[in-house]
């Protein structure tokens, strides 16, 4: 079931199965497609071409100086996928949906701008077994919210109500941004050299990984979500668990337009599933290590509360979760004070975690 205005299957004459008996609502799709029209403009900047009644959406790229600010001399496009994993469990459980869509968004345009990116537009994914469609007009919401401030156009989606695929109540997402980058200014592994430092930006909780484990502690230690924490200054539980995935995109790119001449940056990294060491060595070419400094950062008490109630061994939690530090930077050693001041500045808080040396692509220290 596709956004856009569905027309009736029904017929004149007497009543046969419908569509609904079998467990699919075109009414209530086409209640939900309405439902989410101005919150979708609202991330529509003049390079989207509005196409409200088209099959896809359609996204200027060519320069028009009345319009843009900038044009692309050498573009290439950069796109990448991803969902929020189990995380949706979570909002199931505690029906709250009003921020696993910001997670959505972030989990993809983090990726992108690693690649030295900027995003361009989002699509979504949603499956579930019966369109209900203030629930998902709740997740559009965290959708639309998470490419307003990542500077994304929500270019379109696919609804997909599939009983018999999906149990009742279960539901599913997946993202797509796009985005593009100078050919000059991408990110390549082998700028990385000695001596340059590595910044870690604050993580805002756990994101989107590692939630299957998360679950699994709650359930074997019965840990209450309704339950305000003392170590989480008051916060419930399942607040916690479900503070949606940080969004690094728009100091990233502005710390990128600042130094359009040198390339101050030599590598980045989004942490994900595999930790700090397996998503920085991403990062990192054969001729170098990172030496990280696990005692350069504070690591926020969700991660502690989990590990002490899961009995959780401290290697298995940081190759599973972010610790507390959610992207990375590898910048030139002259100007990372410059680079901290400016990230900082846009909001971010900025750790000083390591440094690299000669080596064989290995991250040391975690």
């Amino acid at each position: 079931m596709g956004r856009g205005a569905a027309q009736s299957e029904t017929g004149p004459g007497a009543r046969g199965l419908r569509y609904a008996d079998a467990g699919v609502s075109i009414e209530a799709g086409d209640r939900f497609a309405s439902m989410i029209q101005a919150m979708v403009r609202r991330t529509h900047g003049p390079r989207v071409i509005r196409n409200d009644l088209g099959f896809a959406g359609l996204f200027r790229l060519d320069y028009n100086e009345k319009l843009f600010k900038r044009n692309y001399r050498e573009p290439v496009l950069v796109a990448c996928a991803d969902g929020v994993g189990t995380k949706i469990k979570l909002a199931q459980a505690l029906d709250r949906w009003d921020t696993i869509g910001i997670d959505l968004v972030a989990m993809n345009v983090n990726d992108l701008i690693v690649q030295g990116a900027e995003p361009l537009f989002f699509l979504d994914y949603i499956a579930t077994a019966r369109v209900e469609p203030e629930r998902l007009a709740e997740i559009i919401k965290g959708v639309t919210e998470g490419c307003a401030r990542s500077g994304a156009a929500l270019l379109g989606g696919e609804t997909a109500e599939m009983p018999g695929v999906y149990p009742p109540g279960e539901i599913d997402l997946a993202g797509f941004a796009v985005g593009v980058v100078e050919l000059p200014r991408a990110i390549d592994p082998a700028r990385v050299e000695p001596g340059d430092v590595v910044l870690g930006l604050a993580a805002s909780g756990i994101h989107s990984n590692g939630y299957t484990l998360v679950r699994a502690i709650v359930e074997r230690a019965g840990l209450d979500l309704d339950e305000p924490r003392a170590e989480l200054d008051g916060r419930r539980l399942g607040e916690a668990l479900l503070e949606p995935t940080r969004l690094y995109v728009q100091p990233v790119v502005r710390v990128q337009r600042a130094y359009r001449v040198k390339k101050v940056i030599s590598g980045m990294a989004h942490i994900t599933g595999g930790g700090l060491a397996g998503n920085l060595a991403r990062a990192l070419h054969v001729g170098v290590d990172a030496q990280i400094d696990p005692g350069a950062w504070p690591v926020p008490p969700i991660f502690r509360l989990l590990q002490e109630a899961g009995g959780v061994e401290e290697a298995e939690m940081r190759r599973v979760f972010n610790m507390g530090i959610g992207y990375c930077l590898i910048v030139r050693p002259a100007f990372a004070d410059s680079i901290t001041r400016r990230l900082r500045r846009f909001g971010e808080t900025v750790h000083r975690i390591g440094r690299i040396t000669p080596g064989s692509g290995r991250v040391v220290g975690v």
